[in-house]
């Protein structure tokens, strides 16, 4: 299975709607939110975290005929269905451990919701009905039509027909996106050209690869950055508002906050477009990968390098080099952290001490000289199978 995610093109009665629909299913999930934790108080009932919402579900439903929460029905039902299945993921992420307590949504963070399409079949334009029970069938072109609302157009086409039946929208600054998963696999390779290769993840070079192949974060990451840092010191003096003081943001605050978050939409689409092509560039040549286990949070805690590790994202490199196994037919593994890839010498085996600041590898004992990065992937290739495990 895989996605795909288009951009919307979007007037502005649409961009409303959308607004009102991730403005419901916020509501919804707050709402759930500070019923099922207020619940905690009442000690003598005794019922899991889904019963409870289940309950919370109810309450609102009934509150839905009330004449001030009228609005809600203007929006798909499906809205207000996802909202809980969110929520009920949420909490049982946070009871297994795999992510902290649910917090509450705010639009300052981004917009989403979800619609799905429950039954019936969907008619195709000089095709009849197609019996895709559950599912909406889309077009190949520019207009994608979003179960419980209306077709939309698209930036970029869809390049073929297909279909799904849950469909995610999502906003980055001013921009909305949808995305849908489709009932398909890619086809794997079945020969890579290299069987073996190690990737040496740095903070001067993104990455190097034990074959000589490197690759580098581009500089406009950097001059975003400072754009974006000046800009924030120019808006410090605005009126953002404040909701416990009853305090509205000011019309420039909201221009300036707009033009912040296009600032950090493009400076992540960069390194997202990075990651994805170098991850992408090396499951296609290469069998075996071997990564290094860095400890990334222990690096982010050291100030002289929070900056550059957080900026060449060393745990979306390795996450996208596991998911994408499957896709190009890979085995990502992984190298005990303690393997002195970087103090080893790659020719005669020699440790030695290798400060940061030292980019070039002097050997004490050989006298072999070679790049830093490149000697430690050329030494995460040769390190021993008792120290590698699996991704």
């Amino acid at each position: 299975m895989f996605a795909i995610k288009r951009e919307l093109k979007l007037n502005q009665v649409e961009t409303s709607l959308m607004r009102g629909c991730a403005g419901f299913r916020r509501f919804v999930y707050n709402f759930g939110l500070k019923l099922l934790t207020a619940s905690w108080q009442f000690e003598d009932i005794k019922a899991s975290d889904n019963k409870r919402i289940d309950a919370i579900k109810k309450i609102l439903t009934a509150m839905m005929n009330e004449p001030e929460y009228q609005w809600m029905k203007k929006y798909p039902s499906t809205v207000y269905q996802s909202a809980f299945i969110d929520l009920k993921d949420a909490f049982s992420r946070w009871r297994k451990g795999l992510s902290g307590l649910p917090k509450y949504k705010s639009k300052k963070k981004g917009d989403s919701f979800t619609v799905y399409k429950t039954s019936g079949i969907y008619p195709v334009k000089g095709k009849g009905a197609l019996p895709f029970t559950n599912r909406v069938v889309i077009e190949a072109g520019k207009k994608i039509r979003l179960p419980g609302l209306f077709t939309f157009r698209l930036k970029e086409k869809i390049d073929f027909m297909c279909s799904s039946q849950t469909f995610t929208v999502s906003r980055t600054a001013d921009k909305w996106f949808v995305s849908f998963v489709l009932d398909a696999e890619k086809v794997p390779p079945v020969i890579h050209p290299i069987e073996k290769a190690a990737i040496d993840l740095g903070v001067k070079c993104l990455a190097t690869v034990s074959d000589g192949t490197s690759y580098s974060m581009p500089t406009t990451t950097k001059t975003a950055k400072i754009k974006l840092g000046r800009r924030q010191w120019r808006d410090r003096h605005k009126v953002k508002g404040n909701r416990k003081s009853g305090i509205k943001p000011s019309n420039n605050a909201k221009k300036a906050l707009l033009k912040v978050q296009r600032l950090h939409a493009r400076i992540a689409n960069v390194r997202r477009d990075v990651i994805h092509k170098m991850t992408t560039d090396i499951s296609q040549r290469v069998y075996r990968i071997r990564l290094e286990d860095l400890n990334v949070k222990g690096m982010i805690a050291n100030p002289k390098l929070a900056e550059a590790v957080s900026n060449n994202c060393f745990d979306e490199i390795r996450r996208q080099l596991t998911y994408k196994q499957p896709m190009y037919g890979t085995k990502l593994e992984i190298v005990d952290r303690w393997y002195p890839s970087s103090k080893t010498c790659s020719q005669c085996g020699h440790i030695q001490s290798m400060p940061l600041s030292e980019r070039v590898f002097n050997c004490g004992n050989c006298g072999h000289t070679i790049d830093r990065d490149l000697n430690a992937s050329l030494n995460l290739e040769r390190a021993p199978d008792s120290l590698v495990r699996s991704a």
